[in-house]
C-alpha cells in the first residue's frame, strides 16, 4: 500500500472509513479479476481516489456494491466492496503507473534490481502491466497511451534538467497523466460538465504527488546518489512548500465547480487529507487547515513529530533500527540476525508473528498491533492520528470548511 493520501480511522468515522475500504477493496478485486492475483500487489491508496470520485459523481444505482467473500486481508471477513468501471479505471491507471514505476527502478538500477536476471524478469512483468492496464483502460473509454506518454516524457524532462530549470518543468508530465485520469471519472459518472474541473483537480494533484514524493525521498536520495527534482534544479525547501500549498489551495477551489451525488468521501480526501500528506512530508504538525501566519519560521519551525528534517525522531516503524541486522536497507547486502534482546522476537519468529499480523488485517485496519520483531505497541495504517480530530468530523462534512477556504 503507498500513496499520500493516508486517512485516519478516527478522522473517516465508521461510515467513511466503511466507504473508503470498499473502494480499496473494490480496487483490489478489480485488479484480481481481471489480471490475476499478482496484479494486486499494484493497489494503492491514491489510485482509489479515481474510484471515489466516480462513485460521488454518480447516480445511485443498483449493482454499485457487492458483497465479496472472505479475505486474509480481512481477517476472513466478508465486507461489502465498490465495484463497476470506476474501480476498473482506478485498476487501469494504477497498472500502467506501476509499470512505468518498475521500468524507472530497473533504469536506476535500485537494489536487486542492479543484477541482470532480476532486472530482465522485473522489465517482464512491467511489460504485461502496461498491456494489461491498456486493456482495461480500453474497456472502460480511457486511453492509457497519455499515461505512457507522460512517463516516456518524464525520463527526458529528468535528462535535462539540472540548476535553475523550473520545478514545474519536470512535475508536468505526473499533472498531465492525472490529469487525464481524473477528468475520465466525470465521463464515467455521466457528467461530462465535471470533466474541466477535475482535470484541473487532477493536475494539481500530480504536481503535489510528485513534490511532496520528491521532499521525503530527498535525504535518501541524497545518501543514494538517486536523482532527486528538488536537488537537480535546486529548489529550496521553503519553494517547495509554497508550490505545494498552492496546488492544495487550487485543488480545493476546482472541487467547488465540480457536481457531487455524495461528494463527501472525495471532499475529506482532496481537500482535507492532502493538508495532513502536506504536513507529514514538511515535517510539521498541527491542522492542515491553519493558516502559516507570520510567524518567521514558517511552515519549517522545528518539526514536533519528526520527519525528514528531524534525524533526531525517526519515524521508521522500527525506531531506525533495521530488524534484520544493521541499520540500512534491509535488501543491500547479506542481512545477519542479532540474538534477540529481552522481549524480542528472533528472526524467524517475527517473520511467523508478521503474517499473521498481515493475515489478520491488523496493519491496515487496528488502531494499534504488536510489531512482530520488537513486540512493542504500533499504530495501524488508519489509526495515525496526528491533529485535532474534532475540526471536521464533529461538522459532518464540512460545515466549518471555511477554516480551510475550500468552500464546500
Amino acid at each position: 500500500m503507498f500513496g499520500i493520501v493516508r486517512p485516519c480511522s478516527h478522522r473517516l468515522g465508521e461510515g467513511l472509513k466503511t466507504q473508503w475500504m470498499a473502494h480499496l477493496c473494490g480496487l483490489c478485486l478489480a485488479l484480481r479479476g481481471d489480471h490475476g492475483q499478482f496484479a494486486r500487489v499494484v493497489t494503492n491508496y491514491d489510485g482509489l481516489l479515481i474510484s471515489v470520485l466516480t462513485e460521488a459523481q454518480a447516480e445511485r444505482t443498483i449493482g454499485w456494491r457487492r458483497t465479496a467473500g472472505p479475505c486474509p486481508l480481512r481477517g476472513m471477513r466478508t465486507a461489502s466492496v465498490a465495484q463497476g468501471e470506476g474501480a476498473r479505471l482506478a485498476a487501469a491507471v494504477s497498472l500502467v503507473l506501476a509499470s512505468a514505476k518498475v521500468r524507472d527502478h530497473v533504469a536506476d538500477k535500485d537494489g536487486l534490481l542492479a543484477r541482470r536476471p532480476v532486472a530482465l524478469a522485473a522489465r517482464r512483468v512491467a511489460a504485461s502491466w502496461g498491456r494489461a492496464g491498456a486493456r482495461t483502460g480500453s474497456d472502460v473509454g480511457f486511453d492509457t497511451a497519455v499515461l505512457v506518454d507522460a512517463v516516456d516524457r518524464q525520463v527526458g524532462i529528468e535528462a535535462l534538467a539540472g540548476p535553475g530549470t523550473p520545478l514545474l518543468t519536470v512535475t508536468e508530465p505526473t499533472e498531465t497523466a492525472t490529469a487525464a485520469a481524473f477528468a475520465h471519472t466525470a465521463v464515467l459518472a455521466g457528467r461530462p460538465g465535471n470533466a474541466e474541473p477535475l482535470a484541473e483537480a487532477g493536475r494539481l494533484f500530480g504536481r503535489l504527488a510528485h513534490l511532496l514524493d520528491a521532499v521525503e525521498d530527498r535525504e535518501t536520495d541524497a545518501a543514494s546518489g538517486a536523482w532527486n527534482p528538488l536537488t537537480a534544479t535546486g529548489t529550496p525547501l521553503v519553494e517547495a512548500r509554497r508550490l505545494a500549498d498552492d496546488a492544495l489551495h487550487g485543488i480545493r477551489l476546482a472541487l467547488r465547480e465540480v457536481e457531487f451525488t455524495d461528494g463527501k468521501l472525495a471532499h475529506l480526501l482532496l481537500a482535507h487529507e492532502l493538508g495532513r500528506s502536506v504536513d507529514r512530508a514538511f515535517g510539521t504538525s498541527g491542522c492542515g487547515h491553519q493558516a502559516h501566519g507570520d510567524d518567521a519560521r514558517g511552515a519549517f519551525g522545528p518539526p514536533q513529530h519528526g520527519g525528514p528534517y528531524n534525524p533526531q525522531s525517526p519515524q521508521s516503524p522500527y525506531d531506525g533500527q533495521n530488524p534484520y541486522g544493521g541499520g540500512g536497507n534491509p535488501f543491500g547486502g547479506v542481512p545477519s540476525f542479532p540474538p534477540p534482546g529481552p522481549g524480542r522476537r528472533g528472526f524467524w519468529a517475527g517473520c511467523a508473528a508478521a503474517i499473521g499480523v498481515c493475515c489478520t488485517c491488523k496493519v491496515c485496519c487496528a488502531d494499534e498491533f504488536e510489531g512482530p520483531w520488537s513486540r512493542r505497541r504500533r499504530e495501524g495504517c488508519l489509526g495515525n492520528c496526528d491533529c485535532d480530530c474534532s475540526c471536521c468530523e464533529a461538522c459532518e462534512i464540512c460545515e466549518c470548511c471555511s477554516c480551510c477556504d475550500c468552500g464546500l
